[in-house]
């Protein structure tokens, strides 16, 4: 009788989808990798225009606009390839 009791308690709980480490990890990641796509490729874009193509290098306004967006593109590209492998290793 102890026994079916103990099967009856076991089909009563709730499954369990992870722990909440991983739970948080998931969410602490996403909102990182969030931010980093909002940030990172606009920031980079204004640093690169004014600082590098625009006083290193001399170049006119339109040339430090393209290249500019040039590395504000592979930027979101290193981001959204930083996630998908910190997504694929911790199996997001």
């Amino acid at each position: 009788m102890e026994r079916l009791d103990k099967a009856a308690l076991i089909a009563l709980q709730p499954p369990e989808f992870g722990n909440e480490s991983s739970l948080a990890f998931t969410l602490k990641s996403l909102l990182f990798f969030t931010a980093l796509m909002i940030t990172a490729h606009i920031g980079l874009y204004f640093t690169t225009k004014s600082y590098i193509f625009e006083g290193a290098f001399w170049m006119s306004n339109g040339y430090s606009y393209f290249y500019a967006a040039i590395v504000a593109v592979v930027a979101v590209h290193v981001v959204l390839a930083l996630f998908v492998y910190v997504a694929w290793n911790e199996g997001l």
